[in-house]
């Protein structure tokens, strides 16, 4: 049996495959694992700068939590224990470092929509479909709740979640739940093409941002505002800011020294 995750590097761009496509790439233990373990990998490889979240379902991006252990006679304790895998996951992206791309080319369901809301970016096909349809089946989106109330309006949310209903990808955009929807035949270049821009701006402040964002999301005003001070003091004493500014005034493109 193939991989649950595949894991290919190329321009800088570090591409996470979810890979279990006779399963919907449902979110079971190993699968989160070697999703784990790619993304720890992508962190602390020097070469990457820009990891894309993708599938290799055509149709599905992933069907979300494995329901089949939900209803499985495993003790209650034990359960609850493998339960950590998705707060370990979401809390990863954000403390990366580095960007991360959901590529949306299938339909993003239940904790694969939580998935999909703790990346920083969420590129849709127009084909594709969101949502928490687990009400249906008798469970309910706790884990992603957080993460829902955080991207989505309250009444918004609360019908995402209590009715299970699914929305289109354009309901999605004009929820600002994705930041575009492509046409199916230019996804793949387009999702490229975001990458690719990314991957060239400079990875040294591209880390310290999206730390700063991190960090300071959940603070009080004046706790975010104290702490961002600092953080753009710490950018001022590196090259790169240097080498940024020097470009833009020569109308060069920078070359960065992560320094």
């Amino acid at each position: 049996m193939a991989h649950p995750v595949r894991y290919d590097v190329d321009e800088h761009i570090a591409v996470v495959t979810l890979n279990r496509p006779e399963t919907r790439n449902a979110l079971s233990d190993d699968l989160l694992d070697e999703l784990l373990a790619a993304l720890e990998r992508a962190r602390d490889d020097g070469e990457v700068r820009v990891v894309v979240l993708a599938s290799s379902h055509e149709k599905i991006f992933s069907a979300g939590g494995d329901l089949k252990a939900f209803a499985s006679e495993t003790p209650t304790i034990v359960k609850y224990a493998g339960l950590d895998r998705f707060p370990r996951l979401y809390q990863l992206i954000g403390g990366l470092g580095k960007p991360v791309i959901c590529a949306a080319g299938g339909d993003v369901l239940a904790g694969a929509f939580g998935l999909a809301l703790a990346c920083d970016f969420v590129l849709a096909k127009e084909s594709v479909r969101f949502g928490c349809p687990e009400i249906n089946v008798g469970v309910f989106p706790f884990m992603i709740s957080a993460l829902i109330y955080r991207n989505v309006g309250r009444l918004k949310a609360n019908e995402l979640m209590m009715y299970g209903e699914l929305i289109t990808a354009a309901d999605a955009l004009e929820l600002g739940l994705v930041n575009r929807v492509i046409p199916d035949d230019d996804f793949e270049a387009e999702v490229r093409a975001w990458a690719r821009r990314l991957a060239g701006k400079s990875p040294l402040l591209m880390r310290l941002g999206k730390e700063a964002i991190n960090n300071t999301r959940d603070m009080s005003l004046p706790d975010a505002l104290t702490a961002l001070q600092s953080q753009l003091a710490l950018a001022f004493t590196t090259d790169d800011i240097v080498e940024g500014v020097t470009a833009f005034r020569e109308k060069r493109s920078p070359v960065w020294s992560m320094r």
